[in-house]
């Protein structure tokens, strides 16, 4: 594990939650070259899905596509899914070089998020699944229209924090955002563009088999 990202960087923007759950965002995270043409690319390249979920007993098509990568043999459950990874594509090898390199921490997977336009969306829920071990850092790095992000206290509290996360922008959330918060990205009617989320995380070595 690297060390901790420092509040007096210039480039990255603190927030506390609360005294013991902090996140950051950086904007205008990649660099032009890296930049010019990857919601493009991600697009065409990565092997989007729908998939369903069971709510209250019926199922339902998740109200966004998804996608998940990483390196080889890495699996992850969510939504009642099972993924594993085939390896890293070419469009997200420098991505995550990036990534790692402002976060000062290391990944090995990525969940992707196709926003479609402002319809879709993605309810209050943590990134804590047991694969993700008892100290989940996740950096979400958004590409496209700009939207909101919203967190609440657990378990079930009033919105305490929104921001809207712009083109280009990345936000680390520190484990205590998922141990003690919830978080969303509403609908919004006035969003009428693309947007794609790439959230990085590690998946812990024991739940590898």
């Amino acid at each position: 594990m690297r060390t901790p990202v420092n509040d007096a960087d210039i480039n990255v923007e603190p927030y506390h939650l609360d005294e013991h759950a902090p996140l950051w965002l950086w904007r205008d995270a990649l660099q032009p070259e890296l930049l010019d043409g990857l919601l493009e690319r991600l697009c065409e390249q990565l092997p989007w899905r729908q998939p369903t979920v069971t709510v209250y007993g019926k199922r339902h098509l998740t109200p966004r596509l998804t996608s998940w990568q990483g390196a080889a043999g890495i699996r992850y459950r969510y939504s009642g899914l099972e993924e594993e990874a085939q390896g890293w594509p070419d469009c997200l090898e420098p991505v995550l070089r990036q990534v790692e390199h402002l976060t000062r921490h290391d990944y090995n997977s990525v969940l992707c998020n196709w926003y479609r336009d402002g319809q879709d969306s993605m309810g209050y829920h943590s990134d804590d699944e047991p694969e993700l071990g008892p100290e989940p850092w996740i950096a979400s790095l958004s590409l496209g229209e700009p939207r909101d992000f919203v967190f609440r206290p657990k378990p079930a509290g009033r919105q305490c924090l929104s921001l809207t996360l712009p083109h280009n922008s990345l936000m680390l959330m520190s484990p205590a955002v998922q141990h003690r918060y919830h978080h969303a990205l509403p609908r919004r009617a006035h969003a009428n563009g693309s947007r794609i989320n790439l959230t990085f995380r590690w998946i812990t070595p024991r739940t590898h088999s």
